[in-house]
């Protein structure tokens, strides 16, 4: 194991093969930059230390660049690993390390263009920046928090109370009318909580029982107690769980709004879809 920086250099094809390793290096929790072999003995070597790796990219292993790159990473003291496509070229013989990149033939017609060798690198390059996560135990976790800009990000970082609706709240006392319950669905993330005096949820009516009720009863509803049209059972979300956990569980069971309780089951909030949709969580 390195306390530095992974450094990965190469010229050409393999330059930019190098490029897209060293960025899902850091990307996966492993601290790596590209070092250009022409500019590193120009001023840049001064971004490499004696604890660092350096991965060197080169079919031919013979690139005048490299080698002469090698040797100024060798007077650091810096470990080299060679990724080339000869196991006798001076890069691999002259490297600590030498992994087989070697390919029959390229993709080319010609054999020419790097097609074949720099899939084979870049292949090898993924491999070790999985090994190196898998070795430190590099978890989504650890991913989301690096990339919070993205989906993933989003997914694992996001959690109810950063979305919930905490006032006003579509709360009613279960003594409440229907008259009463149907004016905080109206007025109140289309859904009303029924809580006892505690704040503790009882059911909820939503605008489906709502119509589900006017379907089977013929009189005036609105004079009817809530407790007699509330769902005992509904679906919670929890503070502090996950946005996208709720979002699968709403899409499971087909609701759009859920009460958020906290640890004792008093509701703290109120969480609709639309909510998570803005959120870019859903």
């Amino acid at each position: 194991a390195s306390r530095g920086r992974v450094i990965v250099t190469g010229v050409g094809k393999s330059g930019l093969i190098g490029r897209k390793i060293a960025a899902t290096l850091t990307s996966t929790g492993t601290p790596a930059t590209f070092l250009h072999p022409v500019e590193s003995v120009h001023g840049d070597l001064g971004i490499v230390g004696a604890d660092d790796v350096a991965i060197l990219l080169s079919k031919s292993g013979e690139s005048d660049e490299l080698l002469a790159l090698l040797e100024h990473l060798k007077r650091l003291g810096v470990r080299t690993i060679a990724v080339t496509g000869s196991d006798r070229s001076s890069l691999a013989r002259h490297c600590d390390v030498s992994l087989d990149a070697w390919v029959r033939e390229e993709a080319c017609p010609h054999d020419l263009a790097p097609t074949t060798s720099t899939t084979v690198a870049l292949a090898l390059g993924d491999a070790l920046a999985v090994a190196l996560l898998e070795e430190k135990g590099f978890a989504r976790e650890d991913f989301a928090r690096i990339h919070p800009g993205g989906s993933l990000g989003r997914q694992l970082l996001v959690h109810v109370d950063d979305v919930m609706v905490a006032e006003p709240l579509p709360v009613v006392a279960p003594d409440a009318t229907m008259r009463e319950a149907i004016v905080c669905i109206a007025e109140l993330r289309g859904i009303a909580i029924v809580a006892d005096e505690t704040r503790r949820v009882m059911g909820v009516v939503t605008g489906g029982d709502l119509s589900r009720l006017m379907e089977r009863v013929e009189a005036s509803i609105l004079t009817m107690r809530v407790t007699e049209v509330m769902n005992p059972a509904p679906k919670l979300a929890t503070s502090g769980e996950l946005a996208s956990a709720v979002v699968f569980r709403m899409e499971q069971h087909g609701v759009m709004s859920m009460p958020v309780v906290d640890a004792d089951g008093r509701v703290v909030g109120v969480i609709h879809l639309h909510d998570l949709l803005r959120a870019r969580v859903a």
